[in-house]
Formats: structure tokens, C-alpha cells, sequence
């Protein structure tokens, strides 16, 4: 990868990192589908005024709403509620690891629709030493955890699958479309879908009340959501779904390494095992060598 890739590649995965401390924040007051709901609002206002502002024009043709109509939904809406209503039921740790096996599963699904993107031994092997890295890391608190649920872990699983395919989906068939706009197109979906279902399914659909829950749906939207999906998108048209889906490996190392910078948190044989495996993961998968 290329300097700038790194550059959007780091800050996708800082401000990632955050997000499963703010999801736990926010669904303390509210359910899943409300901060969800409200989340996928403030990522649209944020990246439509993006596309505003760069005086963007949104497609116009059928085809191409049909495509976001399916990639909104499935790259955001729905693995974000996944993984916000797993949440209550298992541990921050947990959520991390299986949330890490996007990469996986998008190394799978790749080798089969796109050219440029096949199973290698170099990929494999950086993905597995990435996933060990993670084991690693959170071997520690994985320990000591007592709130468990198979419905719960499920759920995380089965978000990971839904952002490996439409990492996939969108780099097959986003290409046409420009930067800003996919995706303003879908968040422009992925708010649709939720507004539209939200108040059906979630009765009563309760606003939040506290100003700590306001903050946490705004940072997820406007960052988490907007601008997280715009560095998305631009990452997997660059350097590929699988390599791109890779920064699901730096949330549970930036989560530790914030904790010791914040919380005052100690530094254990797990965070620099695992941080230098996760690391070690990153080079294997993008090492080219000499042509």
C-alpha cells in the first residue's frame, strides 16, 4: 500500500476502535434499533453535505439505485445492529474477536467474484497470524468473562459475513460511481431502511434523553458512519476488499492501547504479543517483494 493508504487505512481503524465503547454507552439508555436508527442519520447528513458542499450529483438511474438499495442495508444498517444488540448480551472482548473474522470470510468470498482478489499463502497465512495476534490480545480478558451468549456471538458472526460480502459486492459493482457520492448514496439506503423499519418493529421507538447518548449516536454517525464510510469505500476501490477489510485487526489493539494511554490501564505481555502479531499480519498480507 501506498503512504496515503496507510494514512486513511490508521484512522479508519482509530476511529473504528471507538465505536464498540460507544455502542455499549448508547445502548444503555436506548435499544439497538433506536442508536442504529439514529446513527445512520447523522452518517447521511454528515457525507450528503460532504456531497453538497463538493457540489456532487447523485445518480440517476434505476441500476444504480438498485444497487445501493441492497449495499446501504447490508454494509451498514444491519451488521451495525447485529453487532449493537450482541452487544448486550456478551463482552466488548468477544465482539472483537469474532468481529475480526471479516477478513476471513472476505478472503473467501473475494476468490470467487473478483480477479484481483484470489487466496494466496501470503494472504492466509498474515490473516491467520493477524486473527492469533487478537486471541492473544484479548486472551486476558477473555479469562475472566462471565456475560456469554451463543445468540449474542451469533449475531457478531453474522455481521462479520454481511460486511465481507458487501465489501466485496461494493468493489464489483460500485467502480462507476464517484467517491462521495456511493457513499452518500449509501447511507442515503441504510437510513431509509432503518427509519422505515425502526418504528415498526421497535415499539415503543423511544428517542434518547441523555446528553451522553445524543453524544455517542453523533460521534458514531457523523464519524463512525460518515466519514468512516467514505474511507471505506475509497480503501476497498485501492487496495482490495480483503487488505482493506484488515482493519478489523487494529480495533481491539487501539481499544487496549487507548485504555493504557487513558485508563491508566497496564501494559501486559498480551498488549505486545498481540499488537506485534497484529502488526506482523499487516506487512505479510501487503508485502510485495521484488517483481
Amino acid at each position: 500500500m501506498k503512504t496515503k493508504h496507510w494514512v486513511v487505512f490508521i484512522a479508519l481503524g482509530l476511529i473504528w476502535s471507538s465505536s464498540f465503547l460507544w455502542i455499549k454507552i448508547g445502548v444503555q439508555e436506548v435499544s439497538p434499533m433506536v442508536l442504529v436508527a439514529f446513527r445512520m442519520l447523522f452518517g447521511m447528513l454528515t457525507v450528503v453535505t460532504i456531497a453538497i458542499i463538493q457540489k456532487a450529483k447523485l445518480p440517476r438511474d434505476w441500476q444504480t439505485w438498485k444497487v445501493l438499495l441492497v449495499l446501504g442495508p447490508a454494509s451498514t444498517a444491519i451488521p451495525i445492529f447485529l453487532i449493537s444488540w450482541g452487544e448486550l448480551s456478551i463482552d466488548s472482548a468477544v465482539a472483537s474477536i469474532l468481529n475480526a473474522t471479516v477478513p476471513l470470510f472476505t478472503l473467501i468470498i473475494a476468490n470467487f467474484w473478483l480477479q484481483d482478489d484470489k487466496i494466496n499463502a501470503q494472504k492466509l497465512i498474515g490473516l491467520l497470524v493477524g486473527f492469533a495476534g487478537i486471541v492473544v490480545l484479548l486472551s486476558k480478558d477473555l479469562a475472566g468473562t462471565s456475560n456469554s451468549s451463543i445468540m449474542g456471538e451469533a449475531a457478531v458472526i453474522l455481521a462479520s459475513v454481511f460486511y465481507a460480502w458487501s465489501a466485496v459486492y461494493g468493489r464489483k459493482t460500485t467502480q462507476h460511481i464517484p467517491g462521495n457520492v456511493r457513499s452518500a448514496g449509501v447511507l442515503i439506503t441504510a437510513t431509509a431502511f432503518m427509519w422505515s423499519l425502526g418504528p415498526v418493529i421497535q415499539r415503543p421507538f423511544t428517542f434518547p434523553q441523555l446528553p451522553i447518548t445524543w453524544i455517542a449516536a453523533l460521534w458514531l454517525g457523523v464519524l463512525g458512519s460518515g466519514l468512516a464510510t467514505i474511507m471505506l469505500y475509497y480503501l476497498i476501490h485501492e487496495i482490495g476488499p480483503t487488505r482493506t477489510t484488515l482493519v478489523t485487526y487494529i480495533f481491539p489493539p487501539g481499544g487496549v492501547i487507548l485504555g493504557v494511554i487513558f485508563l491508566d490501564e497496564k501494559i501486559t505481555w498480551q498488549l505486545i504479543a498481540g499488537t506485534v502479531l497484529v502488526i506482523a499480519s499487516l506487512v505479510v498480507v501487503n508485502w510485495k517483494g521484488k517483481q
